[in-house]
């Protein structure tokens, strides 16, 4: 798995994971999911995504979005 896919599927899940938290705890939760958004947002406008920083640091091997 390079680090477009894992990129998108940490994003996925944290999302879902931040909505299950706010149904069940607290809709502050819903700032996780807020914050997810923003992140994907910025990184289709500049094209650096903190994550896929993580990632590669971590040796996941790179994809071709985020290089």
């Amino acid at each position: 798995m390079n680090v477009d896919r894992l990129v998108l599927a940490l994003a996925g899940t944290l999302v879902l994971a931040s909505a299950l938290l706010a149904t069940v705890l607290s809709g502050w939760w819903l700032l996780l999911a807020a914050f997810v958004g923003a992140n994907l947002l910025q990184a289709s406008v500049t094209g650096f995504c903190p994550a896929a920083v993580v990632l590669r640091r971590f040796g996941v091997p790179a994809g071709c979005a985020f290089r």
